[in-house]
């Protein structure tokens, strides 16, 4: 029997001694079993696989990495961005917004977005109020914190304090502020068989590929023409390695095979918030510690991670492409208690989880936690403006010429 999370549910168990929400999701192919999905690739093209014990008294099975730890909480972190957009959430933002600087591409990054949280470089450097954020008032913050001073993290950014963040580009250094992750979640796929690909293209335009070469157009894009085409002193410059039309994608692609993708059992998703590691957490108020303070912050921030994992379960669970993954049974938290006690089985969705969020956001502002209510906007210095600038005009092709990658 499943019992509805509630603010006094959670306040019991932040406050006492239960160990974690859990939350072991079983999944399958969209496609249905057997249907072959996509890892990440990392370095070399290769997927994450190792050998995983899954029991106790069974041998090893092959598995594969489908979402890492890193990739599950900026999912998460972009399922509550899309609450806070739609106001369903209240939330502390850091935003800088790039707009009106004549760039290629419109670009508005908030604290929910990078990838280091509020001691992302991006926001480091921005602007507040014509200073370098992490030289005013509220930046000035991040240098004293701790976990017996996260107040101000509290205050700024609460996910840095769920998801976890390393202060290492920050005036201190590798000696920044280190607060590590309270919420980790993965997905793997099981007893995995690597499957092939294969790839081919044909030219409805039958080009072929010594109709060239193709030269770098004097007004951009490319030429047939040398007269033309831009120059060096060595003659006119061909488009990409030797101008073959390829490299503007004309032409065929012979067909080919090579490794691709994986056959899985199942997919499974552990997704762990961990109570323990909200407790070493301290929120004094002006220099003195209340329990009843550090009690509220941590449910707080225990039910902003319950929202975040709730809101990407409803949202769907489509990696990328060719990976996505659907779940088998409804989603089934548990509450682990002390040593010896039964796990509490909890129904939790998306729409409990911000109630009881929105509930001790409340909560906490009668003991007078500080909350930031409205987006603290940040303005991109000139020098983040201008390497933003000329890495979307390289990205586009612009200067690759010159030597850009």
């Amino acid at each position: 029997m499943s019992n509805q999370l509630t603010l006094d549910v959670l306040k019991k168990a932040v406050t006492g001694s239960a160990a974690a929400f859990r939350c072991l999701t079983e999944y399958q192919p969209a496609g249905g079993p057997g249907d072959k999905v996509f890892p990440p690739t990392y370095e070399g093209g290769k997927y994450a696989t190792e050998k995983r014990r899954l029991e106790k008294e069974s041998e090893p099975v092959d598995c594969v990495l489908l979402d890492s730890v890193q990739s599950q909480a900026n999912r998460m972190e972009e399922a509550l961005r899309d609450a806070w957009d739609r106001e369903q959430i209240p939330l502390p933002v850091i935003s800088v917004d790039f707009g009106g600087n004549d760039l290629a591409k419109s670009l508005r990054v908030t604290s929910l977005d990078a990838p280091h949280r509020i001691a992302d470089a991006i926001l480091r450097d921005s602007l507040l109020n014509g200073k370098a954020f992490r030289e005013s008032d509220k930046g000035k913050q991040l240098d004293h914190l701790d976990n017996r001073h996260a107040t101000a993290l509290f205050e700024l950014c609460p996910t840095a304090l769920v998801f976890g963040m390393w202060d290492s580009t920050g005036p201190r250094g590798g000696l920044g502020a280190k607060f590590a992750r309270a919420m980790v979640s993965e997905i793997v796929g099981i007893n995995a068989v690597a499957g092939v690909k294969t790839s081919s293209r044909i030219d409805p335009a039958e080009i072929r590929r010594d109709a060239g070469p193709l030269y770098v157009a004097k007004e951009g894009g490319w030429t047939l023409e040398e007269e033309d085409a831009k120059r060096e002193k060595s003659g006119p410059i061909k488009l990409g390695k030797d101008g073959k039309p390829s490299e503007a994608n004309h032409g065929n692609i012979p067909p080919s095979i090579g490794d691709g993708g994986v056959t899985i059992v199942k997919a499974v998703q552990t997704t762990v918030l961990s109570l323990p590691a909200l407790r070493r957490l301290r929120f004094p108020i002006n220099e003195k510690r209340d329990p009843r303070v550090d009690d509220a912050a941590r449910t707080v921030l225990a039910a902003l991670g319950l929202c975040a994992a709730t809101l990407f379960q409803e949202q769907g669970c489509d990696l990328r492409s060719r990976c996505q993954l659907v779940p088998v049974d409804a989603f089934g938290w548990e509450l682990i208690g002390k040593p010896g006690e039964d796990v509490k089985i909890l129904e939790i969705t998306a729409e409990t989880a911000v109630s009881v969020y929105k509930s001790a956001v409340k909560e906490a502002a009668k003991v007078k936690l500080p909350w930031m209510e409205d987006v603290l906007e940040l303005t991109p210095s000139p020098e983040l403006v201008e390497l933003v600038r000329r890495s979307q005009n390289l990205a586009a092709g612009v200067g690759a010429e010159e030597g850009g990658e």
